[in-house]
């Protein structure tokens, strides 16, 4: 009976430590549901200067947020070579100076000069003389008083003036002289070399005085009249990416400025550092930038209407994201939420919030802390 009893006693104690363990459990659920919700007094609500609003909609597309730079196209790069050896006499130009098509950049002199110039003058002059055969030998041939031999031995010979006259042509054009108005009288040993295009001297590598061979690069120049965005994406992300998305990108050197841009080209190829190029070209060509500037840029991968709230309506708490909604008069819930993408200050909801809940939309960090405070006291 004794035994009995003890096991009754502990019974009736363990039934009475459950309740109660269950009822602070309860207790506790109850406080936390009641910790979600917070009521403002008056003074604490004009304190407080909140804003609301429901979900808004709005097109918003997916991005990449990549890098890259500014360059140019390899028709707007060009290196100046020399056809014809020759030695510098006049380089007056700097990296950096702004040259036209058909500025001089170098004035250079050689004796081949002269020797290619003197070739085209006398081959110029015997085709005259051997036009004049042709057409004499073929009047006789066709009155029989020429053998077809003669005849056509005068017709190689014109051909094949005909040729080297066309070839020391093309020569002196390559070299800047114009063929026409070569005349004996006008033979120089120099010539003046122009800039075959617009742009900007980015590199100077010759000096008065010294030889160039045709296979030295006097100058580089660059046309930044089309500059465009070559943005590196990974493979993950390549694949996404079509022609005529949408661009933006900032630089370092100008945060608040946002360019615009578009995808032309999709490098299709992975390197080893597993990504690849795509190359954007820039909707204003008046964007003061130069090549090699480091850009930051996002990609607009789509167009698709979402419900949305602006980013300030989100509030962090233990890593997850939370936005407060009006229950009633100066009193808010905190609810979590599910949040998508993000696009001009605005923030997509997958799910959390119905259509017509009122959200805090301006200071919800004031309410969290009002909350958190009210829960530890």
């Amino acid at each position: 009976m004794k035994t009995i009893s003890i096991l009754s006693a502990s019974f009736l104690l363990f039934a009475a430590c459950s309740t109660k363990v269950e009822k602070e459990n309860a207790s506790a659920k109850e406080t936390a549901e009641v910790t979600n919700t917070v009521t403002l007094t008056k003074a604490q609500l004009d304190l407080a200067k909140l804003s609301t609003g429901n979900l808004g909609a709005m097109q918003m597309h997916k991005t990449i947020k990549v890098n890259g730079f500014i360059d140019v196209p390899p028709q707007n790069m060009l290196s100046v070579s020399i056809p014809l050896g020759g030695y510098v006499r006049k380089a007056n130009l700097i990296p950096g100076e702004k040259v036209n098509k058909g500025t001089v950049l170098a004035v250079l002199e050689d004796a081949s000069y002269i020797s290619l110039q003197q070739d085209y003058l006398t081959a110029k002059s015997k085709l005259v003389f051997l036009e004049a055969d042709y057409n004499r030998q073929k009047v006789l041939n066709a009155n029989k008083t020429s053998s077809d031999r003669q005849f056509q031995l005068a017709l190689a010979e014109f051909e094949s003036q005909k040729y080297l006259v066309k070839s020391l042509s093309e020569k002196l054009q390559l070299m800047g002289i114009v063929p026409a108005q070569l005349n004996e009288n006008n033979i120089s040993k120099s010539i003046a070399f122009k800039s075959p295009i617009s742009g900007y001297v980015t590199k100077v590598n010759v000096n008065a005085g010294k030889y160039v061979a045709p296979t030295d690069v006097l100058f580089e120049i660059m046309d930044p009249s089309d500059l465009y965005a070559r943005l590196v994406v990974f493979e993950n992300d390549a694949t996404a990416i079509k022609k005529g998305n949408k661009v933006k990108f900032t630089v370092n050197n100008k945060p608040g400025t946002i360019y615009d841009a578009e995808v032309h080209v999709i490098t299709p190829n992975i390197e080893n550092e597993r990504t690849t190029e795509v190359h954007c070209d820039l909707v204003s060509k008046n964007t003061g930038l130069f090549p090699g500037t480091f850009v930051n840029a996002e990609i607009e991968l789509n167009n698709v209407e979402v419900r949305v709230i602006p980013a300030a309506s989100i509030v962090k708490w233990q890593n997850k994201s939370y936005v407060f909604v009006e229950t009633a008069a100066a009193t808010y819930t905190m609810l979590p939420v599910v949040t998508g993408m993000e696009s001009r200050g605005m923030v997509e909801i997958v799910s959390g919030i119905a259509a017509m809940q009122k959200v805090v939309t301006a200071n919800a960090y004031t309410l969290l802390m009002k909350l958190k405070n009210s829960s530890e006291e």
